[in-house]
């Protein structure tokens, strides 16, 4: 039997819609399905949010996954349009990853997007290594290890899919076989900071809980084709990446990796990078909000008052009907903890 732990991977991604109906059509071509809704009204929403308008949720899952969901949050007044189609290149960006079983069919309908004139950025499937980077292989000969991987910007989403080849992880995606583009649910969630002294991931490391599986991954304009164009990376620019697991995962054994891993981006404080942090919290359309699903939102509550979170809401309830509460960590970025 699994145990259970004070905290899992990434519940949610939260995405505000001026119309729910489109982006229910879109997810559930990913397998994903509606199986809860919720309102607040204006003075809830504030209370929990920090936004004065009515609101109308939409939860999605995917299959039986206990992370990894999407809310859909209908604003009466959005505050504003949102990240759009901006560069990933910045503090306050957001992103999901998913894994799927044909990269290439998600391509298809992309590039069928952009010649209809959609509102639409994207990059080709690139070939990526993963794991033993520095072996050699033989072309033809040995299997060689790693993913082919897009980045696909709409303006209300931001994701990177990535196809498998040569290896499995059991617990890192589960795919939808039923679902149009073979999707799982999504496996990794993206922040970009900028924090030399590492005090940001001490926070989620120290005050969330959350298990750091690895840590310096260097990524530089010369070393990733994917990385460069995801990043829009100049020649002798780099980012560094470390990335948070639920606590079940493991630090030594690769194939004990969960999904719900939050993956941060860590530029040098030299670089002079965009904020765009009041187009990525709730009220905006788009992503706008991860959330956190805790064992004792009490513990989880104290944890918060006492640490350096810039502000925090109290303990409401949701527009599911759960025990809440809102806060914005030391790096700008706004949370939500809910009760499980």
């Amino acid at each position: 039997m699994e145990t259970s732990t004070p905290i899992a991977g990434i519940y949610e991604v939260c995405i505000g819609v001026e119309d729910a109906m489109p982006l229910i059509q879109y997810w559930g071509q990913f397998g994903y399905a509606i199986g809860q809704t919720g309102e607040l009204s204006a003075e809830q929403a504030y209370n929990l949010y920090g936004v004065n308008s009515g609101l109308r949720s939409f939860r999605l899952f995917h299959q039986d996954s206990d992370h990894g969901l999407v809310r859909l949050m209908l604003w009466e007044t959005p505050t504003n349009e949102g990240l759009q189609l901006s560069s990933m290149k910045a503090k306050g960006n957001r992103w999901t990853t998913t894994l799927t079983a044909d990269v290439m069919n998600i391509l298809n309908h992309t590039e069928e997007a952009a010649k209809a004139g959609l509102p639409i950025k994207y990059t080709f499937p690139y070939w990526e290594i993963i794991y033993n980077k520095d072996r050699q292989i033989r072309p033809f000969i040995d299997p060689p290890v790693g993913v082919r991987e897009m980045l696909l910007l709409q303006p209300l989403t931001r994701q990177v899919l990535f196809q498998r080849f040569n290896y499995s992880l059991p617990d890192y995606g589960k795919i939808n076989e039923n679902s149009t583009f073979k999707a799982s649910q999504i496996t990794h969630l993206g922040i970009v900071v900028q924090d030399d002294s590492k005090e940001t991931l001490r926070f989620y490391e120290e005050t969330l809980g959350l298990l750091r599986v690895r840590d310096d991954v260097e990524t530089t304009y010369e070393s990733s084709e994917a990385g460069k164009e995801f990043y829009d990376l100049q020649p002798e620019e780099k980012f560094i990446v470390t990335v948070f697991d639920d606590p079940r995962s493991s630090t030594t054994d690769f194939k004990a990796a969960r999904s719900g891993r939050l993956y941060i981006v860590r530029f040098p404080e030299s670089m002079n990078l965009e904020s765009c942090f009041e187009k990525a919290q709730p009220g905006c359309l788009g992503m706008s909000l991860y959330t956190y699903r805790v064992s004792d939102i009490q513990e989880y509550f104290q944890r918060i008052k006492e640490s350096n979170v810039k502000r925090f809401s109290e303990i409401e309830i949701n527009e599911f009907g759960e025990k809440s509460f809102s806060f914005v960590a030391p790096d700008g970025y706004f949370w939500t903890s809910i009760a499980k």
